[in-house]
């Protein structure tokens, strides 16, 4: 059994015994692996999904506001739609959650921009990218998580830090 000591700057160190060090380290079972492997594969399927909802929900608000033509119903629009939503579906349905929706599917109106991007990124993702005003940031940080696959909390810091700049 292996012991821990704490060294002289107070960190802990694991010391194995002769015993333990000859001992392999167990390897998970099939099952275990295939079980978690389709999960993941379920969670990114539901992600995939929320991301284009969220698409298609911007595109039809604009076409009830367009009809009617006048600048402040489409705030009032927006307002009592997500309150109804809300009620009915929950926090993720928020005035605000619904202009992030109209927000993203402006900047990026096509779908199959956001077909591409959503198998890599997630919602919050989304979220910290479309407020960027330069479309060629937007499309670098969106990269770059595409390929390094940042966590958005990385996202942020190098938002933060300017990393495009």
């Amino acid at each position: 059994m292996p012991k821990k000591t704490k060294n002289g700057n107070g960190s802990v160190r694991v010391v194995r015994s002769q015993a333990d060090r000859g001992k392999a380290v167990k390897t998970p079972s099939r099952s275990l692996l295939r079980d978690l492997r389709e999960l993941i594969a379920s969670a990114r399927q539901v992600n995939t999904a929320l991301v284009l909802l969220h698409w298609h929900i911007r595109k039809r608000i604009p076409q009830d506001i367009l009809k009617q033509k006048r600048a402040g119903y489409g705030e009032r629009i927006i307002s009592s739609v997500a309150r109804q939503l809300e009620m009915e579906f929950g926090r993720g349905f928020s005035e605000k959650s619904l202009r992030h929706m109209v927000r993203f599917a402006e900047v990026f109106p096509k779908e199959v921009i956001v077909s591409s991007l959503m198998r890599q990124l997630t919602w919050t993702h989304f979220t910290k990218i479309i407020y960027l005003d330069d479309p060629l940031k937007r499309d670098f940080y969106a990269e770059m998580c595409r390929v390094e696959r940042w966590s958005t909390r990385t996202l942020e810091k190098k938002i933060g830090g300017m990393l495009f700049e």
